[in-house]
């Protein structure tokens, strides 16, 4: 059932329910680090930085990143200087000199074979097929096929019914007039924020196929007079001027930090002058030691996709460097949030 009246909340949280979906992939993570790296007797020998961890390990930086992320945010390890140490949790637990040692008992799941799969994205740094699935391909690949980017599309429009009307009241946008909502997918996003603001018209860029599903989605909600549709590639084309507003919503986390700034770069030479970006997504704190969910759902887009949660320290960066300034950070809900940059007149 598609939710029209994108101003309506329902009456109960399912955070809990999102979580238990994004968490999918970080207790296999966790069985990978125990049962084939060995992680924590490693670090109890040689506290090292992530280079050396990665050159030692023969693993590389985008999901070691994401693994030691999630490990800090479960209180297995600490970082200070640079250089990763166990805690006292994991000494007692996971290194094979501790009476406690529950190695045995965590390695006995590891012949699953999406740890197979997680093994593989660490060593390799490429992601998984989607689902772990052997006729499947890439998320990246597989949103190019017609059957699959409707499944997928469907699956973000419901998830977005609970998140995007409370983005849409979060923020304040009486100064601005035309949104550009950058893969925008199902324009759910879009669709909320004119709901809530109808000052504001929207167009979403999107490549095909989904171009077509955004289409049919915002006719479907009879919004059609308000919100547009603009065929393209983000990474390929310029992004349309006269929007004095761009939105990226659960997209940046689907690619590594060059592709980013790709898009950032973009953004800020297409944006109007005095106009906002808005990054809406789920971000790590500055120290990336939680929150627990989002290091959790970093695992999944580490090994579903090019990219990984950031932190909002990276994101500021990343947003400075390209020329944004006035950086602010607004949660939202559902371990979500909304980090927003403007472009000087």
């Amino acid at each position: 059932m598609t939710l029209e009246n994108l101003t309506e909340f329902p009456s109960t949280d399912p955070s809990n329910l999102i979580r238990l979906r994004d968490s999918i992939y970080s207790a296999d993570l966790f069985i990978t680090a125990v049962a084939h790296l060995d992680l924590f007797s490693w670090l109890d020998e040689n506290p090292a930085g992530m280079r050396e961890i990665c050159y030692s390990l023969q693993i590389e930086e985008r999901p070691t990143d994401v693994m030691l992320t999630l490990f800090k945010s479960l209180n297995l390890i600490e970082e200070n200087e640079g250089l990763y140490h166990l805690t006292e949790l994991s000494r007692d637990h996971l290194i094979e000199s501790s009476p406690w040692f529950l190695g045995p008992y965590i390695s006995s799941l590891k012949e699953r074979p999406i740890c197979d799969e997680m093994l593989k994205v660490l060593k390799t740094d490429k992601p998984a097929n989607w689902g772990a699935k052997k006729d499947e391909k890439e998320w990246s690949l597989a949103m190019e096929d017609d059957d699959f980017a409707e499944a997928f599309t469907a699956g973000m429009d419901s998830r977005g019914a609970y998140l995007a009307p409370v983005l849409a009241k979060t923020i304040d946008l009486s100064k601005y007039s035309r949104l550009l909502d950058i893969a925008g997918a199902s324009g759910i996003y879009s669709s909320a924020m004119v709901s809530e603001q109808p000052h504001l018209s929207a167009s979403i860029f999107e490549k095909p196929p989904v171009d077509r599903i955004a289409k049919y989605s915002i006719d479907k909600r009879r919004m059609s007079d308000k919100i547009k549709v603009i065929a393209g590639d983000m990474f390929k084309d310029e992004f349309p001027t006269g929007f004095d507003l761009h939105l990226f919503s659960n997209v940046l986390h689907d690619w590594d930090i060059r592709e980013v700034k790709v898009l950032l770069e973009n953004s800020y030479r297409n944006l109007s002058p005095g106009g906002r970006v808005m990054i809406h997504d789920a971000h790590l704190n500055a120290e990336k030691t939680g929150p627990l969910p989002v290091a959790e759902y970093s695992v999944l887009l580490m090994f579903s996709t090019e990219g990984r949660c950031y932190s909002v320290s990276e994101m500021e960066e990343l947003l400075n460097e390209t020329g944004f300034s006035e950086i602010k950070y607004v949660p939202t809900v559902a371990d979500r949030s909304v980090i927003v940059g403007e472009k000087s007149v």
